[in-house]
């Protein structure tokens, strides 16, 4: 039988796990994580964790493979403390770009940290739109992959979408951008994005679409060096798009994404909370919206053995 939930954050971001916590209804848990000056990681549990339902929140933005080791540790930690059950939630998967073996000699790494997470010794996984939803086929254990697509159309709708049209930056993300434009009943226009190497930047060669005197809202998973984007933004533009806003899940922001974005043509980002956004990196055009609800629901139902599927992104 399962035992009381117990929820317990790593330090990429403590924020949310937080949050999360509130809205599961439990105090976030008691761990200390130490790096020595070697950087070897301890981590140990200030209480018991015995027989109980172990919730570890980890996501990854600086400091990734630091991120992924302190996780395994703790995964590890609480395996060997006698939890009954731990789930690790990973609201940005790390790795998840290196979902296909695309040229020779190299690793689906992806698929390398699902196997660690397992070999730790999680029982299940809770993450959120995976950029392929075949990830989830990499693990052997159960993986809830959670979508913040319904927050991001509920954030929409509450602000007008009059003469807007839904844009998928590429074709591979045509179909998720499908599902937004239905739910938000709106034309879908989808830019042939290529990307030759491994820039970060894509170059656009054709739009499927009517995008003229349009408000254009861009829909994507994550957004990175920002490179894409702008150039997404500039093609746009040459189109005569009348305003472009655009939305992702995963905010990392690295580099100088955030200066990009700021003084570029978009008029407003709208990302989530599943990776931390430090103060220095937000900007007049960055608005986050939390998940830590969906979770919080996601883990109370887990834990008392309930279904999540109303949390499923549904048009």
């Amino acid at each position: 039988m399962i035992g009381a939930l117990k929820i317990f954050s790593g330090n990429s971001n403590r924020p949310l796990a937080e949050s999360i916590c509130r809205h599961a209804g439990v105090k976030l848990g008691d761990c200390e994580i130490l790096k020595f000056s070697n950087d070897n990681i301890k981590v140990k549990y200030n209480e018991s964790v015995r027989g109980k339902d172990v919730f570890i929140v980890q996501s990854a933005r600086t400091n990734v493979n630091e991120s992924i080791m302190e996780l395994l540790v703790m995964i590890d930690a609480a395996k060997h403390a006698s939890a009954a059950r731990i789930t690790a939630v990973t609201p940005y998967f790390p790795y998840t770009r290196s979902d296909k073996k695309d040229e020779p000699r190299i690793s689906i790494t992806a698929r390398l940290i699902a196997d660690l997470l397992e070999t730790a010794g999680a029982d299940r996984v809770m993450t959120m739109n995976l950029h392929s939803p075949q990830i989830q086929g990499f693990f052997r254990i159960p993986c809830d992959h959670l979508l913040a697509g319904k927050l991001l159309c509920d954030y929409w709708e509450n602000e007008g979408i009059d003469n807007c049209v839904v844009i998928a930056p590429d074709a591979g993300s045509a179909k998720l951008a499908g599902r937004y434009a239905i739910r938000l009943k709106l034309p879908l226009a989808i830019l042939d994005k290529r990307r030759r190497d491994d820039s970060e930047t894509a170059k656009i060669y054709h739009v499927i679409g009517d995008v003229k005197g349009k408000r254009a809202l861009i829909f994507d998973d994550e957004i990175a060096t920002g490179g894409s984007i702008i150039e997404v933004v500039e093609a746009l533009k040459d189109l005569g798009v009348e305003e472009i806003t655009a939305c992702c899940v995963h905010g990392v922001l690295s580099g100088k994404a955030a200066d990009k974005i700021q003084y570029s043509s978009i008029k407003s980002l709208i990302v989530t909370d599943t990776v931390h956004i430090p103060p220095e990196l937000m900007f007049d055009k960055l608005k986050v919206i939390s998940v830590a609800e969906l979770f919080g629901y996601a883990i109370k139902s887990t834990n008392k053995g309930e279904s999540i599927s109303p949390l499923y992104f549904k048009y």
